[in-house]
Parts: structure tokens; sequence; C-alpha cells
């Protein structure tokens, strides 16, 4: 049963003792490195996810099922982010990878190639392709994905609301 639970909270502890030892020397450090290794090869076949060992994701990011999850290690994944099944951060010919900034949602299936940054708040809908940028607290679907809202800001919640503007028609 403590297989089943937590995959993804054992899976980020073992990229950080993995990273926090790099660089270092010493029997020490070359011995919590191995085991940040085998922790995280351990972690990756029990979860099915291919997540690059010196990819920046933090501590508080959240997979739900890591089954299929595909991150670059170039990919950088900032706080409190919520991530489905089956995503993949990766690289296109150009050279970069994605910057996925805090608190954003990216759904099932979803893919974020190249070097763009998926905006604070933003949500990705399951399945898209998103090869833009995508702004703070806009939501972006389909293939190639579009914007088809944004959070209007609101000071009295932090800057941020629920309620959405129509999208641009004029754009089509």
């Amino acid at each position: 049963m403590f297989l089943l639970h937590g995959q993804d909270r054992h899976l980020i502890a073992a990229l950080h003792r993995f990273q926090n030892t790099a660089g270092h020397r010493g029997l020490r450090a070359r011995i919590a490195g191995a085991r940040g290794k085998l922790a995280h090869a351990f972690w990756t076949i029990l979860s099915g996810s291919d997540i690059a060992r010196e990819a920046k994701i933090a501590r508080s990011v959240r997979f739900p099922h890591l089954n299929g999850v595909v991150i670059h290690r170039e990919a950088v994944v900032e706080e409190d982010c919520l991530i489905m099944q089956q995503v993949t951060l990766g690289q296109t010919a150009k050279a970069g990878a994605p910057r996925v900034c805090r608190g954003a949602y990216i759904g099932a299936g979803a893919k974020v190639l190249g070097p763009v940054t998926i905006g604070h708040g933003a949500r990705i809908g399951a399945n898209a392709v998103v090869l833009t940028d995508v702004p703070e607290g806009a939501t972006a679907v389909g293939v190639p994905a579009r914007i088809v809202e944004r959070d209007r800001a609101d000071p009295e919640r932090g800057g941020r609301s629920n309620t959405a503007t129509a999208p641009d028609s004029s754009s089509s």
C-alpha cells in the first residue's frame, strides 16, 4: 500500500537528494548521490515516468498520477503546480525547454514543447500542444494551443479572479 501513495513526493525527494549532492566531493557526497540516483531509478520504474534528474522541480509540485510524465532536463517547474498524467515538458529543434510558473495547471496528455513560459496560475487543457507562451492566468486549449480565456485582475483577491473575459474574436 505504501508504494501506491505519494509516488510524486518520493520521486521529487530523490531528485532533490541527487541535485543537492551534485558538485560536492567526498565519500559522503558520493554515497548520498548514489542513493539519490537509485531512488530516482526505483520511483521512475515504479511510476512509469521519465523525469530527468537535472530538471528543476519545486518540492510543492504535485503529480496525482505520475504515469507517462516526461520532463526534459532543462525544464523548470515552480511551486504549487499541478501536472496530470501523460504530460510532456520537452524540447523542440530549437534550444531551450519549458518554464512552468507558480500555480499552473497542466491537464492530462498535454505537450508543452520548446522554450515557452507557462505564466503564473495559467491552465493548459487536456491534450493541448503548447508551442508559444501562455500568459499569467490564461487558459490554453487545442492543437496547437490557443488562449480561450484570461482572468481579470481583482485587487481584493490578490490580483486574481475566477471570472473570465470573452476570447478576442478578432484574432481568429
